[in-house]
């Protein structure tokens, strides 16, 4: 298993540049950056990257074809692969905070901004599965380099002749960002690689068994195919820094954010502490918007069951768990681990550099 490194939006591209040569020099396989709507350009921000750098694999993650039309991303995605001399990938994800910055929403039950229909006015991206299908339909035409007339999907069409051949460098890899069966049973059929979010060891026999289903249907070949799992890792010198940062992300992880209660109760003792975590939604929320880390009216040793459940955080005195936690996503059949770090990543990347990377090298 190869270890990938998640950066924040906020990491300016010299930064980047810094940090990837770090990562290419500690053997991490991958560097992605993260696609928020208020910061660095995901693609731009990586160029620095690409010519610091002759090995490491980098890429965006994630990006929407209905924030970004899958004709302008495969403008994107090879221009940034001729940069990278055949190194770049990207990740297709069906929505996430950028789209709600655009006035979508995720689905009609999310809980993000914008909260209601009448307040908003708030649009949803109707079938999901199929818009992110077409998008890697769309990216796997533009690298194959040939002419296309058009493109007729059922969600994005092309209606002008298209044809990337000035794209002379082995084309970028694709990942579909499926956390969902759906989604990554057609990420399994159609895309080079998923990506699954915030998934724990526990959950990913499932996602397996739906992986090898849409592998099943394949029609190309798929030796090479590409599993990864985004993990939030806290892990720093400091206890109280890492649960600090820990309890402030905890509105993010997978099972939180999207209230999936079946999720969040292995870390909870009984139905009661199930219902507190998704009423008291706003309050993780407001941990993250104020910056504070604050979770207002949740016990302590609740969230830091949640938080051990769901990230990597604590001390160094927690390596040894964490480690073992590496070596079990391992035995689950990824062929990659990517580690999303926060603040102070040069550190974050080092001491992954010393701890993660020996064992799975």
């Amino acid at each position: 298993m190869d270890i990938d490194i998640i950066l924040e939006a906020d990491v300016s591209p010299q930064q980047m540049a810094e940090l990837a040569v770090e990562a290419e020099r500690l053997g991490v396989r991958a560097l992605w950056s993260s696609n928020y709507h208020q910061n660095w350009d995901c693609f731009l921000a990586l160029a620095p990257a690409v010519q610091a750098t002759s090995r490491l694999l980098l890429g965006p993650l994630a990006v929407c074809p209905w924030e970004l039309h899958p004709l302008k991303m495969a403008n994107a995605v090879l221009t940034l692969n001729e940069l990278a001399r055949g190194r770049a990938m990207v990740a297709i994800s069906g929505g996430g905070g950028v789209l709600g910055a655009m006035g979508w929403k995720i689905s009609k039950e999310s809980p993000m901004w914008p909260f209601t229909d009448e307040q908003s006015g708030a649009r949803y991206p109707e079938r999901r599965v199929r818009g992110v299908r077409e998008c890697i339909e769309v990216l796997e035409l533009a690298r194959g380099g040939e002419m296309c007339f058009a493109y007729e999907g059922e969600i994005f069409q092309i209606t002008r002749p298209f044809r990337m051949d000035w794209a002379k460098a082995p084309g970028p890899l694709i990942y579909g960002c499926c956390s969902g069966p759906q989604m990554i049973r057609m990420g399994a059929r159609m895309a080079d690689a998923i990506q699954v979010s915030d998934f724990t060891v526990d959950m990913m026999p499932g996602a397996m068994e739906n992986l090898q289903a849409g592998l099943a249907k394949r029609e190309k070949p798929a030796d090479n195919f590409r599993v990864g799992n985004f993990w939030a890792w806290h892990i720093k010198e400091d206890p109280a820094v890492s649960m600090y940062e820990a309890r402030r992300e905890l509105i993010w992880r997978g099972a939180i954010a999207a209230k999936y209660e079946h999720e969040i109760a292995p870390f909870c003792q009984d139905e009661d502490e199930v219902k507190l975590v998704v009423d008291k939604w706003m309050n993780f929320a407001k941990a993250w918007w104020t910056r504070s880390g604050e979770i207002d009216e949740v016990p302590d040793d609740l969230v830091n069951r949640l938080i051990a459940g769901m990230s990597s955080a604590g001390g160094l005195d927690r390596l040894d768990a964490e480690l073992e936690r590496v070596r079990q996503f391992a035995d689950t059949g990824l062929t990659e681990l990517s580690l999303r770090l926060f603040d102070d990543p040069m550190d974050g990347l080092k001491l992954i550099g010393k701890h993660v990377m020996p064992i799975v090298q």
